[in-house]
Protein backbone atom coordinates (compact mmCIF):
# COMPACT_ATOMS: atom_id res chain seq x y z
CA UNK A 1 0.00 0.00 0.00
CA UNK A 2 1.10 3.26 -0.76
CA UNK A 3 2.61 4.93 2.33
CA UNK A 4 0.86 8.27 2.51
CA UNK A 5 -2.66 6.01 2.40
CA UNK A 6 -1.05 3.29 4.72
CA UNK A 7 0.28 5.95 7.63
CA UNK A 8 -2.79 8.23 7.65
CA UNK A 9 -5.18 5.48 7.77
CA UNK A 10 -2.81 3.56 10.48
CA UNK A 11 -2.22 6.70 12.08
CA UNK A 12 -6.11 7.51 13.15
CA UNK A 13 -6.82 7.86 16.53
CA UNK A 14 -10.61 6.28 17.35
CA UNK A 15 -12.65 8.26 20.06
CA UNK A 16 -15.84 6.63 21.82
CA UNK A 17 -18.94 5.38 19.82
CA UNK A 18 -21.70 7.60 19.58
CA UNK A 19 -24.78 5.77 19.50
CA UNK A 20 -28.54 6.52 17.79
CA UNK A 21 -31.09 3.05 17.43
CA UNK A 22 -29.14 0.55 15.35
CA UNK A 23 -26.17 2.84 14.62
CA UNK A 24 -22.81 3.09 15.93
CA UNK A 25 -20.33 6.20 14.83
CA UNK A 26 -16.65 6.17 15.86
CA UNK A 27 -15.02 9.58 15.31
CA UNK A 28 -11.67 9.55 13.46
CA UNK A 29 -8.94 11.71 14.94
CA UNK A 30 -6.22 13.50 13.31
CA UNK A 31 -4.44 16.25 15.02
CA UNK A 32 -2.35 17.62 11.29
CA UNK A 33 -4.33 19.19 8.36
CA UNK A 34 -2.58 17.62 5.76
CA UNK A 35 -1.42 18.52 1.87
CA UNK A 36 -3.03 21.32 -0.44
CA UNK A 37 -5.83 23.90 1.32
CA UNK A 38 -9.32 23.49 -0.45
CA UNK A 39 -12.98 24.26 -0.57
CA UNK A 40 -15.74 21.75 -0.48
CA UNK A 41 -18.31 21.74 -3.25
CA UNK A 42 -20.71 22.70 -1.26
CA UNK A 43 -18.98 26.28 -0.61
CA UNK A 44 -17.91 26.55 -3.94
CA UNK A 45 -21.44 26.50 -5.28
CA UNK A 46 -22.72 28.70 -2.50
CA UNK A 47 -19.91 31.60 -2.95
CA UNK A 48 -20.68 30.81 -6.95
CA UNK A 49 -16.89 30.11 -7.37
CA UNK A 50 -18.40 26.76 -8.92
CA UNK A 51 -20.38 26.21 -11.86
CA UNK A 52 -21.54 22.52 -12.64
CA UNK A 53 -23.19 22.41 -16.34
CA UNK A 54 -24.32 19.69 -18.81
CA UNK A 55 -21.18 19.04 -21.30
CA UNK A 56 -23.26 20.26 -24.27
CA UNK A 57 -26.57 21.45 -24.74
CA UNK A 58 -27.43 17.73 -25.88
CA UNK A 59 -25.33 16.84 -22.79
CA UNK A 60 -23.76 13.16 -21.87
CA UNK A 61 -25.30 11.06 -18.87
CA UNK A 62 -21.75 10.03 -17.58
CA UNK A 63 -19.94 13.07 -17.93
CA UNK A 64 -20.48 16.75 -16.58
CA UNK A 65 -18.46 20.48 -17.14
CA UNK A 66 -17.04 21.88 -13.89
CA UNK A 67 -15.43 25.42 -14.00
CA UNK A 68 -13.65 26.28 -10.79
CA UNK A 69 -13.30 30.38 -10.73
CA UNK A 70 -12.02 30.15 -7.14
CA UNK A 71 -8.46 31.26 -6.10
CA UNK A 72 -8.32 27.94 -4.25
CA UNK A 73 -9.04 23.95 -5.34
CA UNK A 74 -12.26 22.83 -4.98
CA UNK A 75 -12.89 19.14 -3.69
CA UNK A 76 -15.63 16.59 -5.35
CA UNK A 77 -16.38 14.34 -2.66
CA UNK A 78 -16.56 10.62 -4.36
CA UNK A 79 -20.66 9.67 -4.26
CA UNK A 80 -21.60 13.76 -3.68
CA UNK A 81 -24.68 14.59 -5.65
CA UNK A 82 -25.29 17.21 -8.25
CA UNK A 83 -29.10 18.44 -8.85
CA UNK A 84 -30.40 20.23 -11.69
CA UNK A 85 -29.92 20.31 -15.63
CA UNK A 86 -31.00 17.35 -17.50
CA UNK A 87 -30.79 15.32 -14.88
CA UNK A 88 -29.44 14.47 -11.00
CA UNK A 89 -26.02 12.78 -10.84
CA UNK A 90 -23.27 11.36 -8.69
CA UNK A 91 -19.58 11.81 -8.73
CA UNK A 92 -18.10 8.40 -9.53
CA UNK A 93 -14.64 9.48 -7.85
CA UNK A 94 -13.34 12.16 -5.61
CA UNK A 95 -11.80 15.14 -7.41
CA UNK A 96 -9.58 17.67 -6.59
CA UNK A 97 -10.24 20.18 -9.05
CA UNK A 98 -7.24 22.69 -9.39
CA UNK A 99 -7.81 26.80 -9.07
CA UNK A 100 -9.07 29.17 -11.69
CA UNK A 101 -9.46 25.69 -14.21
CA UNK A 102 -12.00 23.78 -15.97
CA UNK A 103 -12.50 20.19 -16.10
CA UNK A 104 -14.59 17.18 -17.48
CA UNK A 105 -15.81 15.51 -14.87
CA UNK A 106 -17.31 11.55 -14.40
CA UNK A 107 -20.65 10.54 -13.25
CA UNK A 108 -23.63 9.11 -12.97
CA UNK A 109 -27.18 9.24 -13.48
CA UNK A 110 -29.39 9.10 -10.06
CA UNK A 111 -32.78 10.61 -11.94
CA UNK A 112 -33.46 7.82 -14.61
CA UNK A 113 -36.80 8.88 -15.22
CA UNK A 114 -35.75 12.54 -16.44
CA UNK A 115 -33.86 13.83 -19.53
CA UNK A 116 -34.76 17.59 -19.55
CA UNK A 117 -33.90 20.79 -18.33
CA UNK A 118 -35.03 21.79 -15.18
CA UNK A 119 -32.01 24.47 -14.70
CA UNK A 120 -29.03 25.58 -16.75
CA UNK A 121 -26.74 24.99 -14.27
CA UNK A 122 -26.68 22.03 -11.04
CA UNK A 123 -27.08 23.13 -7.60
CA UNK A 124 -25.92 20.67 -4.49
CA UNK A 125 -28.22 18.36 -3.36
CA UNK A 126 -27.11 18.00 -0.25
CA UNK A 127 -26.96 14.49 -0.36
CA UNK A 128 -24.07 11.47 -0.44
CA UNK A 129 -25.13 7.84 -1.53
CA UNK A 130 -25.62 5.69 0.80
CA UNK A 131 -22.13 3.54 1.46
CA UNK A 132 -24.06 0.56 -0.04
CA UNK A 133 -24.61 1.93 -3.05
CA UNK A 134 -21.09 3.75 -2.73
CA UNK A 135 -19.05 0.29 -2.43
CA UNK A 136 -21.44 -1.18 -4.92
CA UNK A 137 -20.56 1.85 -7.45
CA UNK A 138 -16.75 1.77 -6.32
CA UNK A 139 -16.63 -2.08 -7.44
CA UNK A 140 -17.31 -1.52 -11.11
CA UNK A 141 -15.50 1.97 -11.41
CA UNK A 142 -12.42 -0.55 -10.26
CA UNK A 143 -13.04 -2.63 -13.18
CA UNK A 144 -13.80 0.16 -15.92
CA UNK A 145 -10.48 1.64 -14.53
CA UNK A 146 -8.78 -1.70 -14.79
CA UNK A 147 -10.39 -2.54 -18.61
CA UNK A 148 -10.31 1.03 -20.27
CA UNK A 149 -8.54 3.31 -17.39
CA UNK A 150 -12.07 5.44 -17.41
CA UNK A 151 -13.98 6.08 -14.30
CA UNK A 152 -17.21 4.78 -15.25
CA UNK A 153 -19.72 3.05 -12.92
CA UNK A 154 -21.93 0.31 -14.52
CA UNK A 155 -25.26 2.36 -14.62
CA UNK A 156 -27.92 -0.06 -14.78
CA UNK A 157 -26.25 -1.46 -11.51
CA UNK A 158 -26.55 2.42 -9.91
CA UNK A 159 -30.33 2.36 -11.15
CA UNK A 160 -31.18 -0.81 -9.97
CA UNK A 161 -29.59 0.30 -6.04
CA UNK A 162 -31.98 3.47 -6.16
CA UNK A 163 -35.00 1.02 -7.16
CA UNK A 164 -34.11 -0.97 -3.99
CA UNK A 165 -34.22 1.99 -1.95
CA UNK A 166 -37.62 2.88 -3.53
CA UNK A 167 -39.21 -0.22 -2.78
CA UNK A 168 -37.85 -0.58 0.78
CA UNK A 169 -38.60 2.43 1.64
CA UNK A 170 -42.42 2.50 -0.04
CA UNK A 171 -41.61 5.88 -1.76
CA UNK A 172 -42.54 6.42 -5.24
CA UNK A 173 -40.72 8.99 -7.75
CA UNK A 174 -42.28 10.33 -10.88
CA UNK A 175 -37.95 9.81 -12.25
CA UNK A 176 -36.95 7.64 -9.94
CA UNK A 177 -34.53 10.15 -8.53
CA UNK A 178 -32.70 8.98 -5.61
CA UNK A 179 -32.77 12.38 -3.77
CA UNK A 180 -36.60 12.02 -3.70
CA UNK A 181 -36.20 9.29 -0.96
CA UNK A 182 -33.97 11.19 1.03
CA UNK A 183 -36.58 14.03 0.96
CA UNK A 184 -39.29 11.61 2.09
CA UNK A 185 -37.27 10.58 4.58
CA UNK A 186 -36.07 13.86 6.07
CA UNK A 187 -37.93 13.75 9.32
CA UNK A 188 -35.44 10.09 9.98
CA UNK A 189 -32.82 10.96 9.27
CA UNK A 190 -33.12 14.87 10.51
CA UNK A 191 -32.99 12.53 14.18
CA UNK A 192 -29.82 10.63 13.07
CA UNK A 193 -28.35 14.12 12.59
CA UNK A 194 -28.84 15.66 16.20
CA UNK A 195 -27.96 12.47 17.49
CA UNK A 196 -24.32 12.68 16.44
CA UNK A 197 -22.02 15.55 17.10
CA UNK A 198 -18.47 16.18 16.19
CA UNK A 199 -15.56 16.22 18.26
CA UNK A 200 -12.06 18.02 18.56
CA UNK A 201 -9.50 16.83 15.83
CA UNK A 202 -12.08 14.86 13.76
CA UNK A 203 -11.60 14.60 10.20
CA UNK A 204 -13.82 11.36 9.42
CA UNK A 205 -16.33 8.69 10.61
CA UNK A 206 -16.05 4.75 11.20
CA UNK A 207 -19.80 3.49 11.32
CA UNK A 208 -21.43 0.47 12.04
CA UNK A 209 -25.05 -0.50 11.48
CA UNK A 210 -26.66 -3.20 13.88
CA UNK A 211 -23.04 -4.24 15.14
CA UNK A 212 -20.97 -4.51 11.95
CA UNK A 213 -18.82 -2.07 10.35
CA UNK A 214 -20.26 -0.76 7.14
CA UNK A 215 -17.67 2.03 6.44
CA UNK A 216 -15.80 4.91 7.18
CA UNK A 217 -14.67 8.27 5.54
CA UNK A 218 -11.72 10.50 5.84
CA UNK A 219 -10.91 13.73 4.83
CA UNK A 220 -7.60 15.32 5.31
CA UNK A 221 -8.48 19.22 6.62
CA UNK A 222 -10.55 19.44 9.66
CA UNK A 223 -12.46 22.52 8.14
CA UNK A 224 -14.06 20.49 4.96
CA UNK A 225 -15.02 17.63 7.32
CA UNK A 226 -17.29 19.98 9.68
CA UNK A 227 -18.86 21.24 5.79
CA UNK A 228 -19.42 17.51 5.42
CA UNK A 229 -19.99 15.88 8.61
CA UNK A 230 -23.75 16.39 8.01
CA UNK A 231 -24.14 14.93 4.61
CA UNK A 232 -22.33 12.03 5.55
CA UNK A 233 -24.27 11.27 8.53
CA UNK A 234 -27.18 11.81 6.91
CA UNK A 235 -25.37 9.19 3.99
CA UNK A 236 -24.75 6.40 6.94
CA UNK A 237 -28.11 7.14 8.44
CA UNK A 238 -30.22 6.35 4.92
CA UNK A 239 -28.60 2.81 5.43
CA UNK A 240 -29.42 2.80 8.99
CA UNK A 241 -33.06 2.99 7.65
CA UNK A 242 -33.16 0.82 4.72
CA UNK A 243 -31.03 -2.00 6.93
CA UNK A 244 -33.53 -1.65 10.46
CA UNK A 245 -33.55 -5.08 12.43
CA UNK A 246 -36.17 -5.94 14.78
CA UNK A 247 -33.65 -5.77 17.57
CA UNK A 248 -30.10 -4.00 16.58
CA UNK A 249 -27.46 -5.95 18.01
CA UNK A 250 -25.29 -3.76 20.15
CA UNK A 251 -21.86 -2.50 18.38
CA UNK A 252 -18.43 -3.99 18.94
CA UNK A 253 -18.91 -7.20 17.60
CA UNK A 254 -15.56 -6.57 15.26
CA UNK A 255 -12.70 -3.96 16.52
CA UNK A 256 -12.56 -0.83 15.14
CA UNK A 257 -9.21 -0.92 14.98
CA UNK A 258 -9.39 -4.20 13.42
CA UNK A 259 -11.27 -2.92 9.91
CA UNK A 260 -8.80 0.17 9.90
CA UNK A 261 -6.09 -2.94 10.18
CA UNK A 262 -7.62 -4.59 7.50
CA UNK A 263 -8.28 -1.34 5.40
CA UNK A 264 -4.76 -1.30 5.34
CA UNK A 265 -3.99 -5.10 4.01
CA UNK A 266 -6.12 -4.31 0.95
CA UNK A 267 -4.48 -4.86 -2.63
CA UNK A 268 -3.78 -1.78 -4.51
CA UNK A 269 -4.13 -0.27 -7.70
CA UNK A 270 -2.72 3.34 -9.00
CA UNK A 271 -4.29 5.26 -11.42
CA UNK A 272 -3.94 8.95 -12.59
CA UNK A 273 -7.04 11.32 -10.83
CA UNK A 274 -8.96 12.58 -12.86
CA UNK A 275 -7.76 16.41 -11.33
CA UNK A 276 -4.98 16.94 -9.18
CA UNK A 277 -2.78 13.65 -7.94
CA UNK A 278 -3.04 10.01 -7.81
CA UNK A 279 -6.21 7.99 -7.30
CA UNK A 280 -5.51 4.06 -5.49
CA UNK A 281 -8.18 1.53 -5.53
CA UNK A 282 -8.08 -0.96 -3.10
CA UNK A 283 -9.75 -4.41 -2.83
CA UNK A 284 -9.74 -7.08 -0.14
CA UNK A 285 -11.88 -10.49 0.86
CA UNK A 286 -14.40 -8.26 2.29
CA UNK A 287 -13.87 -4.26 1.91
CA UNK A 288 -12.74 -1.72 -0.98
CA UNK A 289 -12.12 1.10 -1.03
CA UNK A 290 -10.53 4.24 -2.33
CA UNK A 291 -7.81 7.19 -1.58
CA UNK A 292 -7.25 10.59 -3.25
CA UNK A 293 -4.02 11.48 -2.86
CA UNK A 294 -1.89 14.80 -3.98
CA UNK A 295 1.49 15.61 -3.55
CA UNK A 296 2.87 12.76 -1.23
CA UNK A 297 -1.06 13.45 1.08
CA UNK A 298 -4.31 11.64 1.51
CA UNK A 299 -7.25 13.98 0.31
CA UNK A 300 -9.98 11.69 0.84
CA UNK A 301 -10.28 7.87 1.48
CA UNK A 302 -13.31 5.65 2.34
CA UNK A 303 -13.56 1.64 2.58
CA UNK A 304 -16.78 -0.09 2.53
CA UNK A 305 -17.75 -3.50 3.78
CA UNK A 306 -19.03 -6.19 1.14
CA UNK A 307 -19.61 -9.62 0.67
CA UNK A 308 -17.52 -12.17 -0.70
CA UNK A 309 -20.49 -12.82 -3.13
CA UNK A 310 -20.09 -9.07 -4.15
CA UNK A 311 -16.83 -8.95 -4.72
CA UNK A 312 -16.28 -12.65 -7.02
CA UNK A 313 -20.02 -12.64 -8.32
CA UNK A 314 -20.53 -9.40 -8.92
CA UNK A 315 -17.25 -8.33 -10.39
CA UNK A 316 -17.67 -11.13 -12.81
CA UNK A 317 -21.28 -10.51 -13.99
CA UNK A 318 -20.17 -6.88 -14.06
CA UNK A 319 -18.15 -7.91 -17.09
CA UNK A 320 -20.56 -9.78 -19.00
CA UNK A 321 -23.29 -7.14 -18.88
CA UNK A 322 -23.70 -4.47 -20.95
CA UNK A 323 -21.37 -2.60 -18.94
CA UNK A 324 -21.02 1.13 -17.98
CA UNK A 325 -24.63 1.41 -20.09
CA UNK A 326 -26.15 4.68 -20.26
Amino acid sequence: MDESVRSSLLGLKLASPQEFKNMAVFPLLSTVDGGPDYLTLKEALEKALLTVTEVSAGGSVPELKVANAADLAVLLLDGEELAGAKQNRVLNTSILLKEKSELVIPVSCTERGRWSYVSNAFHDSDTVMSPKLRGEKAKTVAVSLSATGEFRADQGKVWDGIKEMEHKTQVISRTGAMKAVYEAKTQDLNEYLKAFSRVPEQKGVLVYLNGQPVGFDFLSRERAFEILFPKLVKSYAMEAILDQKQAAEQPGQQNPQDFLNEAAACGEKKYPSVGQGSDYRYEGTSIVGSALTVDGHVIHMAFFRVTESDLAGDMAATRQRRRFRV
